[in-house]
């Protein structure tokens, strides 16, 4: 299954249901479901640009040390690619349409550039 990292808390308003697009400089031809990973990485600046952000569309994103890192923390469909959204979560080049998105027990597993393949069920019976 492709996994897709991104950094928190994007990832967790993302499997939470409230991201609906997920920004990035490159196109995408996939589409169907894909495993969302939470970079390991996430700055204090990050953080606090999204938590505002949120609360200006009216979410409440965790503490910065609850938020689970360096692992797979959800899936959601792609269902599109597009160089331009109304999506308030739009801030360009490219956004991958999200759909179905849910969160998922947490697995900690190291994270790739871009798209990566993971079979899921394998690991997580491992």
């Amino acid at each position: 299954m492709n996994a897709l990292s991104i950094r928190q808390p994007w990832a967790w308003l993302i499997v939470n249901g409230h991201k609906d697009i997920e920004n990035r400089s490159w196109a995408t031809k996939i589409r169907g479901p894909v495993l969302i990973h939470a970079a390991k990485g996430m700055t204090g600046a990050e953080y606090n640009d999204a938590y505002h952000f949120a609360l200006e569309v009216g979410i409440k994103i965790p503490s910065f040390n609850d938020l689970e890192r360096g692992g797979i923390v959800g899936m959601a469909t792609i269902t599109g690619c597009n160089d331009n959204s109304l999506s308030p979560w739009f801030f360009g080049k490219f956004g991958f349409e999200l759909v179905d998105a849910k969160p998922l027990p947490f697995l900690p597993y190291k994270g790739q550039l871009g798209f990566f393949d993971i079979d899921y069920q394998e690991v997580r019976a491992g």
